[in-house]
């Protein structure tokens, strides 16, 4: 069974991505290196990560932290475990912001979390990718977004392209100078070439995309 590490070497993915795609250059050599190594070095905790994930959904960041922070104050800790949201009744969650929806979403992945079904960080660092995702997906209100960003911010794959992301296709448009964004089997098909290290690709195509926007606060790409 291959055990995967969180994380992989930034620089050999960047230089990767420099032989294998001419286009990436210039790009590369504007950004400047990415830190995001950080991220894969911090403690995370499967259940916690996804909670977090659900009451972020829908929802501009500063509002989707408030309620956080009021379903923390209301089960009494930092950590959205089975146990701790167990303390809570559907009443209070709703006193709390979060919608009916997100409370059976949370409810389920209590639920799972308890049988056991949740793989955590050690477990998943035996799984591959598309059985991570196949597994947390089965969450309700859990899609494979979710599971992407996991697995590139917070376990550190490699080779994780979220072809649905619209910044990651705007990334790639500009990329290529394309009139339309690529759709998701476009650049599906048009990302073979940065495998193994289709993560960093993502990366600089949303900071591509961002070059081209208009100024405004980064968007929070993942919950912790």
């Amino acid at each position: 069974m291959t055990r995967h590490v969180r994380g992989f070497d930034l620089l050999a993915a960047s230089e990767h991505l420099r032989r294998r795609d001419r286009r990436f250059v210039r790009w590369i050599d504007r950004i400047g290196p990415l830190d995001v190594g950080a991220r894969w070095r911090k403690p995370f905790d499967t259940t916690d990560s996804l909670a977090r994930a659900i009451l972020y959904q829908q929802l501009s960041g500063k509002a989707a932290a408030t309620i956080v922070g009021r379903v923390e104050q209301a089960i009494g800790a930092k950590k959205l475990h089975a146990d701790t949201l167990g303390r809570v009744d559907d009443a209070t969650l709703r006193a709390c912001g979060v919608s009916g929806n997100k409370t059976l979403a949370l409810r389920d992945l209590a639920a799972r979390a308890a049988r056991g079904e949740v793989p955590g960080s050690r477990e998943m660092a035996g799984m591959a990718d598309d059985d991570i995702i196949q597994r947390l997906t089965a969450v309700r209100g859990i899609g494979r977004w979710t599971v992407e960003m996991m697995l590139m911010f917070q376990l550190g794959r490699p080779d994780v392209l979220p072809v649905d992301d619209l910044g990651v296709r705007k990334g790639a448009q500009l990329l290529d100078r394309s009139e339309a964004m690529p759709t998701p089997k476009q650049l599906l098909e048009r990302g073979v070439k940065w495998g193994p290290y289709r993560t960093l690709a993502a990366l600089y195509l949303w900071r591509i995309a961002d070059s081209g926007a208009p100024a405004k606060p980064p968007v929070k790409r993942s919950q912790d």
